[in-house]
């Protein structure tokens, strides 16, 4: 299996947090509002898929988050995962028991039902054809929920497509791909560490079905919804950033 490189940052001090990022996504737009509250008590390990064609394994891409924890010195920690990165970080807590203290998954699934199936598929092909415009529009629909969309100005919705269009982070086809194959659902029942499942309860891309049945499978999750599309810590990013401070907090991670 061929290690997958990735550009870490670390901040902070104290008690480990690694962050999973989704397709598409990167540590900035997933977890750029949170990190300066998170490092203010955490050593944040953050690290960034890569950004060209390298192939994603799922096995490669949890061993290789892990690895980046360790090289940074940080020897245990929590896994906060978004979308993608929730299958991430289940995939690690399973390979690395010895590692992984706490889950927090949000936005999550265990594999893809069909319509996320479906988005990933056409984003692939978007790409593959450098149609960067209707991949942006495309994510736009499904990314945010439709009380958010609808409440944009015309102009702010313009703004925001031209923004995507021109920023598709590298590696997303290679991201999007991996979505497609993903299945974690043989590594629920094998979680052992304090688990949260957040649900975004208006989310278009990922239906609000796979986070209960993450809840449901994963022995002991605690389940929490914030009413959001898929892009939650746009939508709701007070609530985003109260419920993972006060999982952190209860769990003395």
């Amino acid at each position: 299996m061929t290690a997958i490189p990735l550009t870490t940052t670390v901040s902070g001090a104290g008690s480990g947090i690694v962050l999973a990022h989704g397709a598409s996504g990167s540590i900035a737009s997933n977890f750029g509002g949170i990190i300066p509250a998170l490092a203010a008590t955490h050593t944040v390990v953050a690290s960034d898929y890569p950004g060209d064609d390298t192939r994603l394994d799922l096995d490669a891409l949890a061993d290789a988050l892990v690895a980046a924890a360790v090289d940074a010195r940080v020897e245990t920690f929590t896994v906060l995962g978004f979308s993608l990165g929730t299958a991430v970080a289940v995939r690690a807590a399973v390979r690395h028991p010895d590692r992984v203290r706490g889950l927090l998954l949000a936005a999550g699934f265990a594999k893809p039902d069909n319509r996320a199936r479906i988005a990933v598929q056409a984003w692939q092909d978007l790409l593959d054809l450098g149609d960067t415009e209707t991949f942006a529009r495309l994510s736009a629909l499904v990314g945010f929920s439709a009380d958010h969309l609808g409440s944009l100005p015309t102009a702010a919705v313009d703004a925001l497509i031209r923004q995507t269009a021109a920023a598709v982070p590298g590696g997303t086809r290679q991201q999007a791909a991996l979505v497609e194959n993903v299945d974690t659902t043989a590594d629920l029942a094998r979680i052992t560490v304090p688990t949260l499942v957040l649900n975004a309860t208006a989310d278009l891309l990922i239906d609000p079905a796979n986070s209960r049945m993450l809840a449901a499978a994963i022995p002991g999750a605690e389940y929490v919804e914030i009413d959001a599309g898929h892009a939650l810590m746009v939508e709701r990013p007070a609530q985003w950033w109260k419920v993972i401070d006060e999982f952190l907090r209860r769990h003395r991670l």
